[in-house]
């Protein structure tokens, strides 16, 4: 591996860790390049050539993923589980659901 191709692998792997640890907050693109040093249309370029996806498709991913664990483990509310997440309300998990899973929370 070259050594560009090692700097923007550990950009990458620095960008999904912070994303793990901070989906709750909905970081913006912005947010999310800055922690990698890179500007937003670089990183962006950068993280779909990398892992795939855009860094927000892999928000929504995380959020998605999160909002089944508690309203499975804990039994919450849908808006209950949005505010949990970080989302502005039931109409954002609802499309959440539909957008990444083609069915509704229920």
């Amino acid at each position: 591996m070259s050594t560009q191709e090692q700097l923007n692998y550990d950009r990458i792997a620095t960008a999904i860790a912070y994303l793990q640890q901070n989906f709750k907050v909905q970081p913006d693109l912005d947010q999310i390049a800055e922690k990698t040093n890179l500007s937003p249309f670089h990183f962006q370029r950068l993280f779909t050539e990398w892992a795939g996806v855009s860094p927000k498709k892999f928000l929504q991913y995380l959020s998605l993923a999160y909002a089944k664990d508690i309203l499975r483990d804990q039994q919450l509310t849908l808006f209950d589980a949005a505010y949990e997440i970080g989302l502005s309300g039931t109409g954002r998990l609802h499309d959440l659901f539909v957008n990444i899973e083609g069915m509704t929370p229920g």
